[in-house]
Formats: structure tokens, C-alpha cells, sequence
């Protein structure tokens, strides 16, 4: 491991002018050996000890190193393991669905239960339906359902069939009715409170002695004119269940609020677990995946399976993406987070929403590749960004510009100009130029010009320079020397959003008028950035 950190720590240190970066070592480290995930912390400390000495070398002290290493092949392409086999899997017969509530955007988990549901069903040659829970009025709203097919659009899932719950609310009544009619639900009169209560202590409520005709009078009432709050559907259970989410769990409530497309036509609403039995049901689903977050109402839906004579679909619970980038992906933290004034809002560019990592410049394969990876483990999970700023790197480096950027300038001024522009590549590996301009004034990053002042450095792809306020020019040729971006005074003003949610303004060559929004371009020695409208960008990675 160590060799094998070295190597990648020399080649970063080299061609970044004798400073590695922990990160990019990193991430190239688990771009060639992708098992080695699992020991990340051990990696993480040991990379930081082998950079930090490697950085104190000079950089001729570097190459030699390097050159031990013999002639070094690029590292393969991380190739796709894909998914593992899905239990009682049948070709051409597996019909599983991704079922969102539109009352916000997608976030990541969402977005994991997705493309898991669509690639399983492709896997097999079977069908995935998007099918949007929406009976619940008082959350769902009309802009959700349209932000939720165009993120899936975006990511290029693209759904078999599309239904919406609140499409088939007879079809509830007619089961609901029936297990009424069975004795196996009861209307229960109790205040939400009382029956809080009642369930904690696992006391029987006293409403469930009521007879199947009683029963289905106050069912009509419900239906008819019943006040919200006044009266409930629930399932008959063992009131001292061992496990509390099983005891009398409801099943339909009076919802008075107007739905976002069936207005008041409706009033009674199927609550998650029975609308989920009656719906699977209906469309046929055999695979249900979503996280183990689900797993008590796995077992209160197997309840209601059996009761009304369906076929149980395989439950597959997989684990949570806790934490991506140290951001929690729970909507409750999210919002004390926003509370406490730590983050501005649900659209802050800190929360690495679907959205928000388009935006920075991500790739939808790059996320695609990260939740194929991850899988239905049953674990949860905390996503660093560095194996998806690996994916993503390896799709943008060849389609990005380069360009020069200046975010914190200092003005210096040559002795002399030996021309009045210099070429240099547009992107790698390729015999396509830019033009850059120059000028007696250059701009250079203040950090450089601090830590190289009074020594001899080369001005990236023109000459080199004893750097100071005012600078002497030393010659052309290339040296064993650091090498620095600059700008000169015929530059462009741009904006950059950065990930930690600050605006950055500095300076830029021209050509960074020519790229067009949601173009990708590098920043040379800084990292990838996405054109959002122009001359101002967001941020992504190294």
C-alpha cells in the first residue's frame, strides 16, 4: 500500500510543481484499486504522512524518486462491477417501482432508490413504474411532481409507466370497506393524543369492540362530512405487540385540505403501508427497494397482504446514504441545520441534492456509477465526495478547457515583454490551442506570489520570472523550477460559487468568454468548475 501511495503522491507532486494533494492522491489510488474503499481511513492517514514528506522535497528530488517506479502505465478505468443478483429474480417477469411523495426534490437517497428499482428492472428485461404517493393534500404540491420527472429525466431514468395514487382512491374504498366488513379494521373515535398514548402503553382502545355495523356507519360518515381529526381507520393488531409500530397502526384518515389535483372530490386518504398494499397489488409489483428505514412497515404491509389475499412481493430494505460530504441527508437535520443558521435553505449549494451536484458540474453516469457501486447493501453509508469526484473527473477531464483563473490577485510588472501573446492547450492530450494575451502586467495568485517572492518561477506556458512587484524576466526555456498561472491586464472579470456556499470573484484570460453555460472548464492548477450562465461558475472538484 505504501509503494503503491508513493508512486501516486510523485506523480501528483510532479505535475503540480513539487506540492502533492492528499485528496487527488487518493482519488487516483481508488480509481486503480476500487476494493481498497473499505480501508479508506487507514489510506487516509497513511497518504497524509507520505504526502507531507514527499512535499518537502524538491522537485528534482521528486522526478528521481519517481523514475524508480520504472515507466508507470495510466491506471485502468474503474469498470463497472454492476448490480448482484436480485433475489427470485425471473427474466422478463420482475416489475419493481420507485414511489416518491412530491412534497420537495429528489436528494440522493431518493435518488438511490430509483436507479436501483429502473436498473433491476432492466437487468432483467422486466418493468419499472414511477408511481407518486401523493394522498397526503397537506404536503404534496403540483411543482414537486414536475421537478421530480425532469431530475429523473435528467438522470436518464426513464420509468415504464407513470401512475399517480390519488388515480385510484375507489380502489382504496372498495378494500377498505371490505376488511371493515371482516372485522380486521375498526373507526376509531379516540384523540390523536389518546391513541399516542394507548399505543405506548399497549393498552387496547375501546373503540375496537365496535361491530362491523357501527363500523361501517361512521366509515360513511367519514366519507360524507366527519371532521378532520374526529375519527380514523385503524388495524386490528395485538394492542401489546412487542414491537410498538405494530400496535393498531392507522390505515385511513379525513383530510379536509385540497388535493393539488383532485381538489375536494376526495376527503378520506389511504396512509403510507395500506395505500402501498392496495397499489403494489394493482400494478403487479414483484421487487420493492427502498431503504431499511421501511422495515417495521415491511411488516405491518405483510400483515395487510395476507388479509386480503395478495401476493407478498419480495421487500428488499437496503442502507441509508447518511451523510454525503458531511451533510445529513435526513430532511429533520437538514432543517435544524437551517434553523441554527448553519445552512441558508433547502436550494443552499452545500447540500449535495441531485440539483445542487448538477449545478457544481457532476455527471449524471458519475452518481449513476457511485449508487451501481454501493448497491442494496443492507449497511448505511457516509459518501465522501472523493470516489465520485473520481468517477466524475475521469468524465470531464477530456470535454473541459483550460483555462487560467486568478482568484485573489497580485499585480506584479515584467522588466521586459518578449511577446505580446502565448499559446497554450485548450484541452489535454489534444493539438488544440488557446491564445492568451500579455501584457507588461500580470496578475498572479497571492498565495504564489507570497511563497515564491524573490525566487525564480515560470509563468505557466511564457517564460520564467524572478517573482516580486516588479519582476525580471530570466528567459524562455523550460526549467526544473515551480510553475504558476497568471492573467495579464487584458482579462475578464468572472464569479465562481465555491462548495462551502462562498462567492468568489477573480480574474480570468479571455477565453473564458467562449465557454457556454453548462460547459465544464479546468481551472489550470485549481480544479473543474461549471458554467452557469456566463462568466459565472460553480465549483465542482480538484
Amino acid at each position: 500500500m505504501k509503494k503503491l501511495i508513493k508512486k501516486h503522491a510523485l506523480l501528483n507532486a510532479v505535475e503540480y510543481n513539487g506540492k502533492a494533494d492528499s485528496k487527488a492522491v487518493l482519488g487516483k489510488i481508488l480509481a486503480e484499486r476500487p476494493e481498497l474503499k473499505k480501508d479508506i481511513a487507514k489510506i487516509g492517514k497513511e497518504i497524509g504522512k507520505i504526502v507531507k514528506e514527499i512535499n518537502s522535497w524538491s522537485l528534482e528530488k521528486q522526478k528521481k524518486e519517481l523514475k524508480k517506479f520504472g515507466k508507470i502505465e495510466k491506471p485502468k478505468k474503474i469498470e463497472r462491477k454492476g448490480l448482484p443478483e436480485l433475489l427470485g429474480a425471473v427474466k422478463e417477469k420482475v416489475v419493481t417501482r420507485f414511489a416518491p411523495e412530491p412534497n420537495g426534490y429528489l436528494h440522493l437517497g431518493h435518488l438511490k432508490a430509483a436507479f436501483l428499482s429502473y436498473l433491476y428492472a432492466k437487468k432483467y428485461k422486466g418493468k419499472a413504474i414511477l408511481r407518486f404517493e401523493d394522498t397526503n393534500p397537506e404536503r404534496e404540491k403540483k411543482e414537486y411532481y414536475t421537478a421530480i420527472r425532469e431530475d429523473l429525466k435528467t438522470f436518464g431514468i426513464r420509468f415504464d409507466k407513470e401512475v399517480k395514487e390519488s388515480d385510484f382512491m375507489k380502489k382504496f374504498y372498495k378494500n377498505a370497506e371490505g376488511l371493515i366488513k371482516r372485522g380486521n379494521f375498526y373507526i376509531c373515535t379516540c384523540p390523536q393524543p389518546k391513541i399516542k398514548e394507548m399505543r405506548a402503553q399497549g393498552v387496547a382502545c375501546t373503540c375496537r369492540g365496535r361491530g362491523v355495523k357501527e363500523n361501517m356507519k361512521l366509515w360513511k360518515k367519514m366519507l360524507k362530512n366527519a371532521k378532520e381529526g374526529s375519527m380514523i381507520v385503524r388495524l386490528k393488531t395485538e394492542p401489546k405487540h412487542s414491537n410498538p409500530a405494530l400496535r393498531e397502526p392507522s390505515m385511513l384518515r379525513i383530510v379536509e385540505t385540497p388535493h393539488p389535483f383532485k381538489g375536494k372530490k376526495y376527503r378520506v386518504y389511504p396512509l403510507y403501508n395500506f395505500a402501498c398494499v392496495v397499489m403494489d397489488n394493482i400494478l403487479g409489483v414483484t421487487h420493492v427497494l427502498r431503504d431499511k428505514g421501511f422495515e417495521n412497515d415491511a411488516k405491518i404491509q405483510e400483515m395487510l397482504y395476507i388479509l386480503l389475499g395478495y401476493k407478498i412481493p419480495i421487500m428488499i430494505q437496503f442502507g441509508r446514504l447518511k451523510n454525503v460530504g458531511g451533510i445529513p441527508m435526513k430532511k429533520r437535520k437538514l432543517l435544524k441545520l437551517i434553523k441554527e443558521g448553519k445552512l441558508k435553505s433547502f436550494e443552499d449549494i452545500r447540500i449535495p441534492t441531485p440539483r445542487n451536484l448538477l449545478k457544481r458540474g457532476f455527471k449524471p453516469e458519475a452518481i449513476k456509477r457511485l449508487i451501481e457501486e454501493i448497491g442494496p447493501s443492507k449497511n448505511d453509508i457516509d459518501v465522501s465526495f472523493q470516489t465520485l469526484e473520481t468517477y466524475n473527473r475521469q468524465i470531464i477531464d477530456s470535454l473541459s478547457k483550460r483555462v487560467f483563473f486568478v482568484s485573489q490577485p497580485v499585480q506584479i510588472s515584467l522588466d521586459k515583454l518578449t511577446t505580446r501573446s502565448v499559446r497554450a492547450p485548450i484541452f489535454p492530450r489534444k493539438r488544440k490551442y488557446r491564445k492568451i494575451p500579455v501584457t507588461k502586467k500580470i496578475f498572479v495568485e497571492k498565495l504564489d506570489f507570497v511563497g515564491y517572492r524573490n525566487k525564480e518561477v515560470r509563468l505557466m506556458h511564457f517564460c520564467n520570472v524572478i517573482l516580486d512587484k516588479n519582476a525580471k524576466v530570466t528567459g524562455k526555456k523550460v526549467k526544473d523550477i515551480p510553475k504558476i498561472h497568471w492573467v495579464s491586464s487584458r482579462n475578464v472579470k468572472i464569479k465562481v460559487m465555491m462548495p462551502n456556499g462562498k462567492m468568489i470573484e477573480g480574474l480570468a484570460e479571455p477565453e473564458i468568454k467562449k465557454v457556454k453555460p453548462n460547459q465544464t472548464v479546468q481551472f489550470e492548477r485549481i480544479g473543474f468548475a461549471r458554467c452557469d450562465k456566463p462568466l459565472s461558475f460553480y465549483f465542482a472538484h480538484k
